[in-house]
C-alpha cells in the first residue's frame, strides 16, 4: 500500500501543480474580456487594452486567487487590485520616468487618466475578482460560513428598500435621486420614485449575497457599503446608466465632477444599508439560524452595551483632543463648509470635545470584535473617520446650520483641510478603544469557553478586509481631491 501510495504521489502533484494554473488562465481570460469591452467603451486601440487586461487577470490570478474563496471577496480585492494597478502604471510610472513631475504636474495627470481609473474597475476589477470568486467559491477546501440564497435576498433587499426609503424621501422634495444619476431626464416623478426604488432593492440584494460572509458587525457592514457604494456609483452612473440611454459612457474626470453629488449619495446611501443590513441580518440569524442556550453571555447585553458606550466615550475625547491641532490650523472648527458657526478659540474646541466624545461612543457600538489586532483596529479607525468626513461636515452639520448641504466639488474642496483631522481622530479612536478592550478581554481569556467565544467573534485573518481598506479609504480619499 505504502509503495502504491508512493506510485501515485507524482502523478497527483502533478494534478495539483496544473490546478493552480486553472486561477491564472481564468484569470487572463476574465482580463482579456474586460480589456476588449474597455477598448470598445473608450474607443482605444484594442491591443493596448486587451494586453493592459491579459496582464492584469494573469497577475491577479497569481498573486490573489487564494483570498478569493467567494463572489464577494473575489469583488472586493478585484476592486482594490484595480486601483492599485491604476496607480502603479500612471502615477508610478510618471513618478519613474519624469522625477521632476511629482507635485504641481502629479494630480493633473492623474485627472486626466481618470477614464482608466474607471474601466480598471469596472471591467478588469469587476469581472477578474467576481469570475476567481466563483471559481473559489465552487473549488475551496477551507472550511466556510453556510450560505442562505433566501437570507441574502430578502435581507439584503428589505434593506435596500428601507435604506431607499429613508434616502428617498429626504431627497425627493428636490427631484434629486443619486441612485438614478445618469440616467438621463424623466419627467414623471412618479417613474422616477418608482427606479428609485427598483435600484434600491437590486443594489441592496446583490449586496446581501455578496456579502453576507464577510460582515461580522455593525462597523463593517458599514465599512462594506462604504466601498460597495463607491464601486456602484463607478457602475451605475457613470456606466451603466448611460448605456441604457443608449450613449457611450462619459469616463472623463468633468463628467465624474458634474457626478460627485451622486458619489456623496451613494456613499450615504451605501452608509444607510450597510447599518440597516447588519441590523435586521442579525435580527434573522437569531429567530431562524441561532438557538445554542448553552453558550450564553457571562454578562447581559445591557452592561456590554454600557461597556462599549464607555470605552467609546473616552476614546473619542483621545481622539478629538489629538486632533484638535490640526482642526484649529486647518480652521475647520470655527467654519463648516463655508457656513460661520461662530464657535473659535475656546468655545470651538469645547465643541469639538463634545461632539468627538459622542462620535466615539458611536465608534464603540459599531466596531467591537472587528480587529484581531492594534494595526488592523487603526485601519478600521481610519475608515471611521472617513465616513463621518462624508456624514458630518459634508451633510449633517450643513442640514443642521442651514437646513440645506452641499455636495459639489467646491464644498468638498473647502472641506479638504479638515478630512485629515477625520483620520488622525479615527485612528487615535480605534487605537484607545482597543487598549481598553485588550486590557478587559484579558480577563476573559483565562477561561476556555470563553476564550473560545471571543475567537469566535474577532474576524479572522484572510478576509477581504485589507482590500476594502486599501479601495475605500484610497478612493474615498482620493476622488474628492481628484475631481475637485
Amino acid at each position: 500500500m505504502a509503495q502504491e501510495a508512493q506510485a501515485q504521489s507524482p502523478a497527483a502533484a502533478l494534478y495539483i501543480g496544473q490546478l493552480t494554473w486553472i486561477e491564472p488562465i481564468l484569470g487572463l481570460a476574465a482580463g482579456a474580456l474586460g480589456g476588449t469591452i474597455e477598448s470598445r467603451i473608450l474607443g482605444e486601440a484594442a491591443p493596448h487594452e486587451l494586453l493592459l487586461g491579459c496582464l492584469f487577470g494573469l497577475v491577479f490570478g497569481l498573486v490573489f486567487s487564494k483570498r478569493t474563496t467567494t463572489p464577494g471577496a473575489g469583488l472586493i480585492w478585484g476592486l482594490g487590485a484595480a486601483f492599485l494597478f491604476w496607480v502603479a502604471v500612471h502615477a508610478g510610472s510618471t513618478l519613474w520616468f519624469m522625477p521632476s513631475a511629482r507635485s504641481p504636474e502629479m494630480l493633473p495627470h492623474l485627472r486626466q487618466h481618470f477614464d482608466d481609473l474607471v474601466a480598471y474597475v469596472v471591467c478588469l476589477g469587476m469581472p477578474v475578482g467576481v469570475a476567481l470568486g466563483i471559481r473559489g467559491e465552487l473549488h475551496t477546501d477551507a472550511k466556510q460560513e453556510s450560505f442562505h440564497w433566501g437570507r441574502g435576498i430578502v435581507v439584503g433587499g428589505f434593506s435596500g428598500l428601507l435604506g431607499g426609503l429613508i434616502f428617498g424621501k429626504w431627497m425627493s422634495a428636490g427631484d434629486f435621486f443619486p441612485l438614478l444619476a445618469g440616467l438621463g431626464e424623466i419627467h414623471s416623478h412618479g417613474t422616477m420614485v418608482l427606479l428609485h426604488f427598483g435600484v434600491a432593492v437590486v443594489i441592496g440584494s446583490a449586496y446581501g449575497l455578496l456579502f453576507q460572509r464577510d460582515v461580522r458587525g455593525y462597523g463593517s457592514s458599514m465599512g462594506w457599503g462604504l466601498g460597495y457604494a463607491i464601486f456602484c456609483w463607478f457602475l451605475g452612473p457613470l456606466t451603466l446608466l448611460p448605456l441604457i440611454e443608449g450613449a457611450r459612457p462619459d469616463w472623463s474626470a468633468d463628467q465624474g465632477s458634474v457626478l460627485f453629488g451622486a458619489l456623496v449619495g451613494h456613499i450615504l446611501y451605501g452608509l444607510i444599508l450597510g447599518v440597516t443590513y447588519a441590523t435586521v441580518d442579525r435580527v434573522w440569524v437569531r429567530l431562524f439560524i441561532q438557538s445554542d442556550p448553552l453558550n450564553r453571555e457571562p454578562e447581559g447585553p445591557g452592561l456590554r452595551l454600557m461597556r462599549s458606550l464607555e470605552w467609546g466615550a473616552v476614546a473619542g475625547f483621545v481622539g478629538g483632543l489629538v486632533s484638535s491641532p490640526v482642526m484649529l490650523a486647518t480652521s475647520a472648527l470655527p467654519t463648516v463648509a463655508g457656513v460661520d458657526t461662530n464657535l473659535s478659540g475656546f468655545h470651538g474646541l469645547v465643541a469639538h470635545l463634545l461632539v468627538s466624545t459622542l462620535i466615539g461612543m458611536s465608534f464603540g457600538l459599531l466596531f467591537r470584535h472587528e480587529a484581531s489586532s492594534i494595526g488592523l483596529g487603526v485601519m478600521w479607525g481610519w475608515l471611521f473617520g472617513l465616513i463621518w468626513w462624508y456624514l458630518g461636515p459634508m451633510t449633517l452639520l450643513p442640514l443642521l446650520l442651514t437646513g440645506q448641504c452641499d455636495w459639489s466639488t467646491s464644498a468638498a474642496s473647502a472641506l479638504l483641510p479638515s478630512l485629515m483631522g477625520h483620520l488622525i481622530f479615527g485612528a487615535v479612536t480605534a487605537f484607545t478603544f482597543l487598549l481598553l478592550e485588550r486590557r478587559y478581554t484579558r480577563t476573559l481569556l483565562l477561561e476556555p469557553r470563553l476564550a473560545a467565544r471571543e475567537l469566535r467573534r474577532i474576524r479572522p485573518v484572510g478576509t477581504p478586509a485589507p482590500a476594502l481598506w486599501l479601495f475605500a479609504l484610497g478612493l474615498g480619499v482620493l476622488l474628492p481631491i481628484l475631481l475637485g
